[in-house]
């Protein structure tokens, strides 16, 4: 956890320097509103993982963790400790590249801030609450803040990219999918730590852009002193 809030400062940090060289223009700054279909995959996502948890610890954990010591007894690698930090820099870094984004800088690293605030907020919470094993016998495994870190990014490249580029929101979640993958290959985690860190981090994401007011990078009234001051 130390590393991540190491991680979120550092790249709070990286995003600043960059907007000082970059200023995004042209963008519309479209604001996404709740839709109940949209909360369907990420709500399932976290219930199957709150299911397998508490109904199939013993067979089906056992099972999952049988096949992997079968097939790769030994496997241990630290990607997915990097990794998982990689749709973020996506997340400016297309935008570099060329590529249109929903949402301007500000606004999307205010909604970044709010949803990792939420996310983490929410793995720290439910991992020293619930204090369940992991597979290897260390502490604090429900739910992965691997998955729900890669799925949060994900989910923010899928909305401020997808709808000009099709192909991102594939890729994207291929990649937070083979970072879940990747802990329980690497003995972490459980399927139904997976699976709800999954659905946390999409949620997270989903509730920061329903709820943000863009209020950032607003064009100031020239005939009012306080606007973008005071409201």
């Amino acid at each position: 956890m130390n590393r991540w809030l190491s991680f979120v400062l550092f790249f709070n940090v990286f995003i600043l320097n960059y907007a000082q060289q970059k200023d995004s223009l042209g963008i519309e700054n479209r604001p996404l509103s709740f839709n109940l279909k949209k909360t369907i995959v990420p709500v399932a996502l976290m219930t199957s993982g709150i299911i397998f948890d508490a109904n199939g610890r013993e067979s089906l954990k056992n099972e999952v963790v049988e096949e992997r010591n079968e097939h790769l007894f030994g496997f241990t690698n630290h990607l997915d400790d990097y990794a998982q930090f990689a749709p973020f820099f996506a997340l400016y870094g297309f935008e570099l590249g060329g590529m249109k984004p929903r949402t301007d800088w500000k606004n999307r690293t205010a909604i970044l801030m709010k949803s990792q605030f939420v996310n983490l907020g929410l793995v720290y919470v439910l991992k020293t609450t619930l204090k369940r094993t992991r597979p290897d016998g260390t502490a604090f495994s429900f739910p992965s803040g691997h998955t729900a870190n890669a799925f949060s990014g994900a989910t923010m490249l899928a909305i401020e990219y997808g709808e000009n580029h099709q192909w991102v929101p594939y890729v994207s979640y291929a990649f937070a999918s083979g970072i879940g993958v990747m802990r329980m290959a690497n003995n972490k985690h459980y399927i139904s730590d997976v699976l709800f860190g999954a659905g946390l981090g999409i949620l997270s994401v989903k509730a920061a852009y329903w709820t943000h007011q863009y209020r950032w990078n607003r064009q100031k009234s020239e005939s009012d002193p306080f606007a973008g001051i005071i409201y």
